[in-house]
């Protein structure tokens, strides 16, 4: 938290120490009937208590008392401080306007962060923090997760560094200042730890995110001063890479915000390097649900704000899987949490699906996710004609920029349907219970349906039914050879890459074979009867 430096006055107000009545005075009480004398002083202790209470309530809020405190004030900006151009001076943290509608978060988890000082809860507590003398900034500790490594998955993560005590982020250095006496640390030579704070450690994305630096300083005079102070912690992460693609929203900074900061209760400063205005638009109500403070533009501003306790980067797992974990996952959160904080964000209202019979005459109701690109479901009209005769109360959508509205359409659904995609990472919102059937296309494709959507849904305690695709009924057969290794051996492709993939596998389209496909979809309904 932040106060201006005030300071206190040279005296005060009223005649000065060593004035002195008059020794006639003395002599003019003696005149005075003692019955008015009695009244007189007992209004004069009246006056004499009312000022002294003034006094020491202006004492308490303005004084600073600890040394600490008075280094604190020192790197504040004066009483008569004046704005200067693209310099931010908003001494105390003001919190979002939407705060009021945010639901109260559940209670299941631990509000405290590992580590880190209790975030404030009230504007009352925020004050008082700013204004009241302490024991001082927290001793200074930086712990950096450099484990990027998982047997089996081949995505590495990128380190995250969590620190406590006087920390100073400057966006327009992009350096976060470390008060740190003993330079102790995972710091080079210089003293500095560099970051680039996007939750995906690919060689090929990493140079497009903007590198933050740690750096260690041996005293706050050695750092920047403060413009605007912090009462809750820091949390600096980045959105560039594939964003904009709603898979890697989720799994790249989504979830890996919501393990890094959902704890937190709000009570949490976002500061979003790469800053693109209508990706945070587009997910305004996930970060306003967890933070209840407008996001700062790490690229354009110009301040400098100093926290007590924050993080550098943000902790992730496998795509669309959270496991339990001692340092990235201490309170055991999965993706049930994940999807219920969802549904809440959004104001979803169904946690399970519609059970069969349940209601006479109505249909569960499936949802077919249309692709315009590459994969398209060629006879999603005869499918779809298939699931009504099964029983189903059909409607097809294709996933676009609206979020919420789609959101609200899949959590309709009591079964959602997709060939493999982006599209299937909508099973983020299905209510628990529900099924999702996957159309796995051709191309040795188990380990990526089962890893990015099989075994994540599972995990959300959803239904899960997948159909692979035979060599005729994908469009790969009006383009190679049957002798070909795209057929004889499609793990081949896989060994020459991603680029060898994305151009032959993912540009492929499918026409399923109904009578093939249909004890899938009576499986599905059987799903929803258990």
């Amino acid at each position: 938290m932040a106060s201006t430096a005030y300071s206190r006055p040279s005296k005060p107000p009223g005649p000065a120490p060593g004035d002195r009545r008059a020794p006639r005075l003395a002599k003019e009480l003696g005149r005075i009937e003692p019955k008015k004398l009695g009244i007189g002083l007992v209004a004069g202790c009246c006056l004499a208590l009312l000022t002294y209470l003034s006094f020491a309530r202006l004492f308490a809020i303005y004084s600073p008392v600890f040394e600490s405190t008075s280094l604190v004030m020192k790197n504040a900006p004066p009483a008569n401080y004046t704005k200067t151009p693209g310099a931010e001076a908003q001494p105390v943290q003001q919190k979002s306007q939407v705060e009021e509608e945010k639901e109260v978060p559940d209670a299941e988890t631990d509000p405290k962060m590992s580590n880190l000082p209790e975030a404030t809860k009230t504007e009352d507590e925020e004050e008082a923090t700013v204004t009241k003398p302490s024991g001082g900034v927290a001793e200074a500790k930086i712990t950096c997760d450099e484990n990027g490594v998982d047997e089996g998955f081949p995505y590495a993560r990128p380190p995250v560094c969590e620190l406590a005590g006087d920390i100073r982020i400057s966006p327009k250095e992009k350096t976060m200042f470390f008060v740190n006496p003993s330079g102790a640390g995972p710091f080079d030579a210089n003293g500095e730890k560099k970051i680039r704070p996007y939750a995906r450690k690919d060689d090929f994305l990493l140079p497009g995110v903007v590198e933050v630096t740690v750096k260690s300083v041996p005293s706050p005079a050695a750092a920047p001063a403060c413009t605007r102070r912090h009462g809750v912690p820091a949390v600096v992460f980045s959105v560039a890479g594939y964003t904009d693609n709603f898979f890697h929203d989720n799994t790249d900074v989504l979830i890996p915000l919501f393990l890094t900061a959902s704890h937190l209760k709000g009570e949490v400063q976002l500061l979003i390097t790469n800053f693109k205005p209508w990706w945070v638009r587009k997910f305004t109500p996930l970060l306003r649900k967890l933070s209840n403070y407008e996001v700062i533009n790490f690229d354009e501003d110009q301040g400098v704000h100093c926290f007590e306790a924050g993080h550098l980067g943000l902790y992730r797992d496998r795509d669309l899987i959270i496991s339990p974990h001692p340092t990235r996952n201490p309170r055991n959160y999965s993706m049930v949490d994940y999807n219920r904080f969802l549904r809440r964000a959004f104001g979803l209202p169904r946690d399970a699906p519609a059970a069969l019979g349940e209601e006479t005459g109505k249909k569960p109701a499936m949802l077919i996710i249309e692709r315009k690109g590459t994969r398209k479901l060629l006879n999603l009209r005869e499918v779809a004609a298939l699931c009504e005769e099964l029983g189903f109360a059909v409607s097809v959508a294709e996933a676009g920029a609206d979020v919420r509205g789609f959101a609200e359409r899949v959590n309709a659904a009591d079964v959602l349907l997709a060939v493999h995609g982006a599209g299937l990472t909508n099973q983020v919102f299905l209510p628990t219970g529900a099924v999702m059937v996957q159309i796995v296309p051709w191309g040795k494709m188990d380990w990526m349906a089962t890893n990015f959507y099989g075994q994540p849904a599972r995990d959300m305690r959803l239904r899960y039914v997948e159909y692979y695709v035979s060599e005729e009924e994908t469009t790969l057969k009006d383009k190679y050879p049957r002798d070909h290794y795209v057929f004889k051996n499609p793990q081949a492709i896989h060994a020459q890459g991603w680029p060898a993939l994305a151009e032959i596998v993912m540009k492929q389209d499918v026409m399923v074979n109904v009578t093939r496909f249909k004890p899938f979809l009576l499986k599905a309904l059987d799903e929803l009867q258990e």
